[in-house]
């Protein structure tokens, strides 16, 4: 009897309090991009003085136009029963010249309508203040190379709280630093295209992580005393392993991780304080052989390690894959020396409609138990996990599906192994402007209709795969949606 009943495999469920949700950001989905008198932010000048840099020549003026659609998205989220809804904020459309001497009441209204219709259905707000989408006026200014953005930052920062902090409750900073700083100020590939290669991507991240922390302690200090809320930072924290077990692999994968998201972690989580080590080391070294008198990376102060050291409620992790690092195949042209590795992927890893999103197994898992181990098991919200199909995919995404169930039974692995992990939020809510992409490439459980001036949103089959394992809260691989008709669950 004792037999038979170990060997039945228990279900495994999420634990009731499991925040489960979707994720957007403002540039992506809002359109609208200057309706009343929002400012013009660094992705619409982008995106209209060099269109040629977006795959499709497309732009987000208008994407899925939730400026005007903000109640269908909210249903949407009623649709799939989500607990919570994590967007972004257009900093220049609540502060159209950046600066805080004039604020937007037209902003501040489809905002506070936004969240009152999320907040009227239960559904908990998680907003983020910056993804991506600078001011330009603040990028004319230098932007985040300039030592004057944490004290913008910070100001832009007060004025949300105090607008929405009664009832958003869960904050993140910034999203995904190293895509800010590294591919907008050194790589050129993504918004402000700054070619400050070895140096721009070194001053972005001191400053930005010196942003963070001063909005961390404004809200600590002046906000969350009467609000009661939570403030974090999202860092991309996809795995990186070695291609081999040698010792040199296991040094460059290492180094790389610190490049992609050491670099922004390290300062706030670890018990050190100020950027990695090995990377601060090769930076330096490499800096002197270029014939720099000085580390091209800035250092933290004593008093700046301790003024951002432990400023984080809770680590937003965004991840999507897994690469492989070798030491010995490298770059044959790169012009940034201080990573000359390749990425590498196995040929039996499923492959998106990206060439960078790959299906790696227990990638997921890999990363939390790694920041389990590394920063002394911390809180952490998944902010964004998701798959992308081709644009003319069509509803039915057994792909994406797929991804889903394997993401989320590493989600319960990582559970079961201790890792602090309180809620899940997949990219994305719907299809949305895919940054260099564009249209091109779709994340969301919704299609949008980007030809049809009502932008209509359509549920994909993964929607309602997603619906299915947050109101059982378990993963049933064996469930096929009997139709495609999405309807509101009443009571929830």
């Amino acid at each position: 009897m004792g037999c038979s009943a170990l060997s039945t495999k228990q279900e495994r469920r999420f634990p009731d309090d499991f925040l489960f949700g979707t994720a957007t950001a403002a540039y992506q989905i809002e359109g609208g991009w200057n309706a009343d008198d929002k400012g013009e932010s660094i992705w619409d000048h982008l995106t209209h003085n060099n269109p040629t840099v977006i795959k499709d020549l497309s732009n987000g003026d208008i994407t899925a136009d939730t400026y005007n659609n903000y109640k269908r998205d909210v249903e949407m989220m009623r649709e799939l029963g989500l607990d919570a809804y994590r967007f972004s904020l257009s900093w220049s459309r609540i502060l159209p010249n950046g600066l805080t001497n004039k604020v937007s009441e037209a902003g501040f209204a489809f905002y506070n309508n936004y969240i009152d219709e999320m907040v009227k259905y239960g559904i908990t707000p998680m907003v983020t203040l910056y993804h991506w989408d600078l001011p330009q006026k603040l990028q004319d200014l230098g932007g985040l190379a300039n030592p004057l953005f944490p004290e913008w930052y910070e100001d832009y920062a007060r004025v949300v709280f105090e607008q929405f902090g009664d009832r958003v409750k869960h904050w993140i900073t910034f999203n995904e630093p190293r895509e800010i700083c590294y591919e907008g100020y050194d790589a050129g590939r993504n918004a402000p295209q700054v070619n400050a290669t070895g140096i721009g991507s070194y001053l972005c991240a001191k400053n930005l992580v010196m942003a963070h922390a001063r909005a961390y302690h404004a809200y600590k200090n002046d906000f969350a005393p009467s609000q009661g809320g939570v403030c974090g930072i999202t860092i991309c924290v996809n795995w990186v392993a070695p291609l081999t077990d040698s010792e040199e692999d296991r040094f460059e994968a290492e180094l790389s991780r610190q490049g992609q998201w050491g670099l922004y972690a390290e300062p706030i989580f670890s018990e050190e304080g100020g950027f990695p080590k090995e990377l601060s080391e090769r930076v330096a070294q490499r800096s002197i052989e270029q014939g720099y008198p000085r580390s091209r990376m800035p250092e933290f102060t004593d008093e700046e390690k301790a003024f951002v050291k432990g400023a984080a409620d809770f680590f937003g992790v965004n991840h999507y894959t897994t690469f492989l690092i070798s030491a010995t195949e490298k770059f044959s042209e790169h012009a940034f020396s201080d990573f000359e590795t390749e990425n590498h992927y196995l040929d039996e890893w499923p492959k998106s409609a990206s060439d960078w999103l790959n299906l790696a197994p227990n990638s997921v898992l890999n990363a939390l138990t790694h920041l389990k181990e590394k920063y002394n098991n911390p809180v952490i919200y998944i902010t964004e996990n998701g798959w992308s199909t081709r644009h003319d995919a069509g509803l039915i995404d057994d792909d994406r599906i797929r991804y889903y169930r394997a993401a989320l039974e590493n989600v319960l692995d990582a559970l079961d192994a201790g890792v602090n992990l309180k809620g899940y939020m997949a990219w994305s809510l719907m299809d949305n402007f895919e940054w260099f992409a564009g249209y091109t490439e779709r994340f969301g459980l919704y299609e949008v209709d980007f030809e049809d001036p009502a932008r209509t949103r359509t549920p994909k089959k993964s929607a309602f795969v997603y619906k299915q394992i947050i109101k059982k809260r378990v993963i049933d691989h064996e469930y096929e949606p009997s139709s495609m008709t999405m309807t509101i669950d009443e009571g929830h």
